[in-house]
């Protein structure tokens, strides 16, 4: 694994409000994510690490400080040069798996690409070749209806690796999961991680399920508490 960061944060503040109603959500955070690491993101309600999460998937921005992603500076970008990168490097995987529930397994993962203007048969093949990876290439043509919870969580992840992402960012994946399930998943994602060379950033308040993950960071008050090797690390 490269050690070379594809993420960095240095001196991130983000600050809400103004006023008697200012909350500072974080107070200055300084944090590199590896290329090809595979990090658990952990703390409590209201320690900064879900506002974090959102800045490094472009979804929101510091207040002050850098976001570097592979040495580019992103607080600088605006709205849709921060959708483009979006788009191009990240995919999304989320506790809730947010499938569109009318629509078959493989029209929900082609959804990115049909953002992107890709074909019909473009998006055919990189949607079966994605469920293929998720090991759901035969209910290709089922509803989230008639899907288990493992397996709907896995069209989602089929759908946020189809573009063939840089990281993978994963809130609480495991969270609407029983203990078999959750499992899968966590051994999908090492697989996507180990073999397919995607950086994941997971967040989770379960130990077992970090226990999956190389490095582990915990986050206290709006601030990094500490940064440690995870079993698999």
């Amino acid at each position: 694994m490269s050690v070379d960061p594809i993420i960095t944060l240095r001196g991130v503040t983000k600050v809400y409000g103004s006023g008697a109603t200012e909350f500072q959500a974080l107070k200055g955070i300084d944090l590199d994510i590896a290329q090809g690491d595979f990090v658990a993101v952990m703390g409590p309600s209201g320690s900064g690490k879900s506002t974090t999460m959102n800045i490094l998937g472009c979804l929101d921005v510091p207040s002050a400080g850098e976001l570097l992603f592979k040495g580019h500076h992103v607080e600088t970008l605006d709205r849709d040069q921060r959708a483009l990168l979006r788009r191009r490097y990240l995919g999304f995987v989320f506790q809730g798996f947010n499938l569109l529930s009318r629509t078959s397994a493989l029209e929900n993962v082609e959804l990115p690409l049909l953002y992107r203007g890709e074909d019909k048969q473009t998006r055919y093949d990189m949607g079966m070749a994605a469920l293929d990876k998720v090991g759901l290439k035969q209910w290709w043509d089922h509803t989230p209806a008639e899907l288990s919870g493992g397996q709907q969580q896995r069209v989602a992840i089929a759908r946020a690796i189809v573009t063939s992402p840089d990281v993978l960012l994963a809130d609480e994946p495991t969270g609407n999961l029983d203990s078999e399930r959750s499992i899968e998943i966590m051994e999908l994602l090492t697989d996507l991680n180990r073999n397919s060379g995607i950086t994941v950033l997971m967040v989770t308040h379960e130990p077992d399920m970090a226990a999956f993950a190389r490095t582990i960071v915990h986050f206290r008050d709006g601030l990094v508490e500490r940064v440690e090797k995870g079993l698999a690390g």
